[in-house]
């Protein structure tokens, strides 16, 4: 029997643990969540606190549902960025300031695509129930959905690379940092899980030096320390209604794998852990159809409160597997916790002091991390690159994706053919991953002769 103290997902530790393991697991979603939220023109606390909402509601329903908690916290996903900055570009004529707030029309077109998207992962995770995993990787193989990943980060370079233009001194400082953070680190321990924060806070330091004035505090002092969030609704009338809901609710093919992947992965630790201290093993990773249907919930949720469309959290999870604590009460704690934070008007008023030049030095390697991300899952599904079939799908999409969304204005192809329903263009991401899927669905229909 193994003397390492542990938690299983309906495990409750006593009160003051609750408390301080739900307190790590927010530090742990803290930068990448108001992160999203800052660079793409949403309010920090409002996504804070529906965040919080949604992964208690996510956690309750499985609980009620299935018998067991599945332990994971549901943050804001980097995977609808190039969509959230397309879509405020053409509404505002320009890109957010960072931490600063987009006009409410724009929210609202945006959330008609959150919302679609909940819906989007809804029907797939239902389908899944019924037909199997299997089913659904023929329709999205992962050269469909890794390439779909890969233009994501990629197609952000330019927007990285401006911001970053700021004070190239400061970025490439902020850049540095936090890839030794992530590096050096990593294995430390809970500090570890933190080298964006870490990288942040040494870049906001560097700024105040290298270019006084520019890290400025006043809004900090100013902002009062209780503020009631923000809240938005979804509106599915006007010109950018159709682009929002087409740009958007498509890129949750690039969440699924993902979100699948974080549910194997959390399902293994904790059986292994049931194992190692003689417990039943929950069996966490055959309830995959059902996962996606809360990650559907959650972006529901968001869509109609005005937050970012997320999915669950690998950082959470290897916070989980570090300190061996799965359990389903500590994320509620900590989703009250974010829910709470939400309510911290300061909060919002520390983001939107960083300095743009530090921002584009984190988004360099942010949206370098998930293009590389994508390249890391055909990496790991071994997706033979010498098959002409999967060249053709990879090929069509990393030339549509990215030469589309660098090379024309905003990020929209100038496709006229549909243009009562997309205005400016078709979005190029979002065309590149239909395309693919197109691509693909026509050798399932007629298969090669290689493959009969």
């Amino acid at each position: 029997m193994n003397s390492v103290k542990t938690y299983l997902p309906n495990d409750r530790p006593p009160f003051g643990e609750l408390v301080l393991l739900g307190f790590q697991h927010v530090l742990t979603m803290f930068p990448a969540t108001i992160f999203v939220a800052a660079l793409t023109g949403f309010h920090v606390g409002t996504v804070l606190v529906v965040s919080g909402v949604g992964t208690v509601v996510a956690l309750l329903l499985s609980k009620w549902r299935l018998g067991t908690f599945i332990p994971l916290f549901y943050g804001s996903s980097f995977s609808y960025i190039a969509a959230y900055l397309a879509i405020v570009s053409e509404m505002t004529g320009d890109i957010p300031q960072f931490g600063v707030p987009v006009p409410d029309n724009v929210l609202s077109t945006m959330q008609a695509g959150i919302v679609v998207t909940g819906l989007l992962n809804i029907v797939i995770g239902m389908i899944i129930r019924s037909v199997g995993k299997d089913k659904l990787d023929q329709v999205l193989p992962p050269v469909v959905t890794g390439s779909v990943a890969a233009i994501i980060g990629f197609g952000l370079a330019y927007a990285a690379l401006d911001m970053a233009a700021a004070n190239w001194g400061v970025a490439l400082t902020t850049l540095l940092l936090t890839i030794l953070f992530s590096v050096y680190l990593q294995g430390k321990g809970f500090i570890g899980m933190l080298p964006v924060l870490l990288g942040a806070i040494g870049g906001c330091l560097m700024s105040s030096v290298m270019d006084p004035g520019s890290f400025n505090m006043s809004g900090v002092q100013e902002a009062s320390w209780f503020q009631f969030p923000h809240f938005t609704f979804p509106v599915f009338s006007g010109a950018m209604v159709g682009t929002a809901i087409f740009s958007i609710a498509v890129m949750a093919i690039a969440t699924i794998p993902e979100s699948t992947a974080h549910l194997y992965q959390i399902g293994l630790y904790v059986d292994r852990t049931a194992e190692e201290t003689g417990r039943e093993k929950p069996g966490l990773a055959e309830y995959v159809g059902f996962n996606l249907i809360l990650d559907g919930i959650d972006d529901f949720l968001k869509g109609l409160a005005g937050a970012t469309a997320g999915t669950n959290y690998g950082e959470n999870n290897s916070l989980m597997a570090i300190t061996r604590n799965y359990s389903g009460p500590a994320l509620i704690a900590a989703g009250v916790i974010a829910a709470l934070l939400g309510f911290v008007g300061k909060l919002e008023g520390l983001v939107a002091s960083v300095p743009m030049a530090v921002t584009g030095g984190l988004a360099i390697y942010l949206f370098g991390v998930v293009g590389m991300q994508g390249i890391a899952l055909m990496q790991e599904h071994k997706v033979n690159m010498f098959v002409p079939r999967n060249l053709a799908v990879g090929a069509t999409i990393m030339v549509i994706g990215i030469g589309g969304n660098i090379g024309f204005e905003g990020g929209f192809l100038s496709i006229n053919f549909l243009q009562g329903t997309f205005p400016n263009g078709l979005p190029a991401i979002a065309t590149a991953a239909v395309m693919g899927i197109l691509i693909n669905a026509i050798f399932l229909i007629f298969k090669p002769s290689s493959e009969s």
